[in-house]
């Protein structure tokens, strides 16, 4: 009896891949039925400038004028906050395609694409097959979603951060430095990214002869820092910028929930978006306390430091957004979904029908320049 041939390796980047390219179409299709009628609002607006809202805007502005920002306009004190990654990036491809926001557009793309391989790759090499195309599934619809195919830093931070946490798993430090390195390069949550690795190199116990990778992701936050201190006498000119521009002042948590629920109760246009941060907030103390739970001491690190300066801020201000750079949340939901009882296999379903809708509706939102977060 012949024996039977062994089944193909399961190719994840191929399911990432179509969930990633289908999601942009969607997208797509989504912005040019709005601009013809669906959404009255938007029937005149181009295609493109439905993009050029709030930070992609800013960020523009830095890779086309520099952090001094547009001479002819009133000096934005809350741009050195940005980090450099996204607006140089902008300013490498913006030259090949002839137009700012649509050079922001094609860099989220790319970047998404390497993001969201990396994420079915590490979901697989944690846990069962089948969590990969699921946790890719669960960012993608994730309601700040948005944010991943507009020029925003998120997708390029990933695109770096991710392939760095799935290095630093199999143990290839150099390789996990230099990316975490570059993801420094692009926000700040780079700090709390190299902090999580030097834990997660302890914790499994590496070789001590690796150590010295550890401090690579540091040196572009210095170099930042210096920067800034050359230009303006400020080392800490990025987290100044924070509070001048977005009035991210640290406050006791309860006192920054206090003043984020009296907005959320009120009335007008953030009042939504102010709600949305509160329940971004309840996912992410919920996310720290599992991880600590579970004993994930590294995950723990990167995303209850997030969390820890997101609820101690003023008044809560893009926690869902942030939450995109949350992978282990995509990761559990992935896991849940399809290890245990056979009702968990719905799991992923409801997930998509409860946040399908408002990632839908983030979307739109964006488009017609309203704050979503």
């Amino acid at each position: 009896m012949t024996p039977s041939a062994p089944p193909a390796p399961h190719d994840t980047r191929k399911e990432a891949l179509l969930l990633w390219l289908s999601s942009r179409l969607g997208v797509v299709v989504l912005s040019l039925a709005a601009g013809a009628g669906a959404v009255s609002q938007m029937a005149t607006v181009p295609f493109l400038d439905r993009w050029h809202h709030w930070d992609a805007q800013l960020l523009i502005t830095i890779a086309e004028h520099g952090y001094g920002g547009d001479p002819a306009a009133k000096p934005d004190a809350g741009l050195p906050a940005f980090f450099p990654g996204m607006p140089l990036a902008l300013r490498l491809v913006r030259p090949l395609v002839g137009d700012w926001t649509l050079a922001g557009l094609l860099i989220s793309l790319a970047a998404g694409a390497v993001a969201v391989v990396a994420l079915a790759r590490l979901a697989e090499f944690e846990g069962p097959r089948g969590t990969g195309w699921r946790a890719v599934l669960a960012l993608l619809l994730w309601p700040m979603s948005v944010f991943l195919f507009v020029g925003y830093s998120e997708a390029l931070f990933l695109a770096f951060a991710l392939p760095a946490w799935l290095a630093a798993r199999r143990g290839r430090w150099p390789l996990a430095a230099a990316l975490a390195a570059g993801a420094s390069c692009v926000r700040i949550t780079g700090l709390f990214l190299a902090l999580a690795l030097v834990v997660e190199f302890f914790t499994r116990r590496h070789p001590v002869r690796q150590a010295a990778w550890l401090a690579v992701p540091f040196v572009p936050l210095g170099l930042y820092s210096a920067y800034h201190y050359a230009r303006t006498g400020d080392w800490l000119a990025w987290k100044h910028a924070q509070e001048a521009g977005w009035g991210r002042q640290l406050v006791w948590p309860w006192q920054s929930l206090a003043t984020t629920w009296n907005s959320a109760m009120g009335d007008g246009q953030f009042a939504w978006a102010f709600r949305m941060e509160i329940a971004g907030a309840v996912v992410g103390v919920g996310l720290v306390l599992l991880l600590l739970y579970l004993r994930r001491w590294s995950e723990f690190v990167y995303v209850g430091l997030q969390v820890g300066a997101l609820v101690c801020s003023a008044f809560y201000l893009s926690i869902p957004r942030s939450a995109l750079l949350w992978w282990p949340l995509f990761l559990i939901i992935a896991r849940v979904s399809v290890t245990g009882p056979p009702w968990r296999r719905g799991i992923i379903a409801v997930y998509a029908l409860v946040a399908g809708p408002l990632m839908v509706l983030n979307t739109l939102s964006f488009m017609q320049g309203a704050w979503v977060g």
